[in-house]
């Protein structure tokens, strides 16, 4: 009986010892914040992420920019193709009223006879005219928008407690596993510890 009960103690602690270490590794990945240096040593001690935020951050906006978001991305959801017809419905609508206005000095019949060639000139040429336009504002806000450094910029800007809470949240389940199954492994060390001391002792 008591080698049953040293063995489940062992477990126990074992057990207890694994979750700790596991949850101490995870905290040490963020802490040290600021560097905290040992003189005699000559040791920095600092968090994984404290540490290697600059290398984070671009790793994230690199991966960001080449597998999730792009700048033709950007553009595809911001201006749909209905958004397209109704700009050029208003550029059509536009031109026309100026032309009109413009012709107010043309007698009436002379107006007719001028609007209709007017009409289709607007009508052929300005979707091609809005296409063209189109393309050299995306060249130019391919130019001037670096999704990458504008992700790798706005996580070196967080603050590192900020950046901490948002991992933690994100991972959240993930970090409790590693816990649990850090209290799992340290049972099963400790379980076979006991077991082997049982063996020892018998022998």
């Amino acid at each position: 009986m008591k080698s049953i009960i040293l063995i489940i103690v062992l477990a126990l602690i074992g057990g207890i010892i694994g979750w700790i270490t596991n949850i101490l590794a995870i905290k040490l990945m963020f802490r040290p914040i600021k560097p905290i240096k040992i003189p005699i040593l000559n040791i920095e001690i600092v968090g994984l992420i404290p540490k290697r935020k600059d290398e984070i951050a671009k790793n994230i906006a690199e991966v960001v920019s080449k597998e999730l978001i792009t700048v033709d991305d950007l553009i595809k959801q911001g201006f749909s193709s209905s958004d397209k017809e109704e700009l050029l419905n208003y550029v059509k609508d536009k031109i026309r009223g100026i032309v009109s206005e413009k012709m107010d000095f043309i007698p009436a019949p002379f107006r007719v006879m001028v609007q209709g060639p007017i009409d289709n000139v607007i009508n052929n040429e300005m979707g091609v005219a809005l296409e063209d336009i189109e393309e050299r504002l995306i060249d130019k806000v391919k130019e001037k928008v670096v999704i990458e450094e504008i992700v790798e910029e706005k996580i070196m800007n967080l603050d590192l407690l900020e950046l901490e809470r948002i991992i933690i949240s994100v991972c959240k389940n993930e970090l409790k596993h590693i816990e649990v199954l850090g209290f799992i492994l340290g049972g099963a060390i400790g379980l076979i510890q006991g077991i082997v001391m049982l063996i020892i002792n018998t022998i």
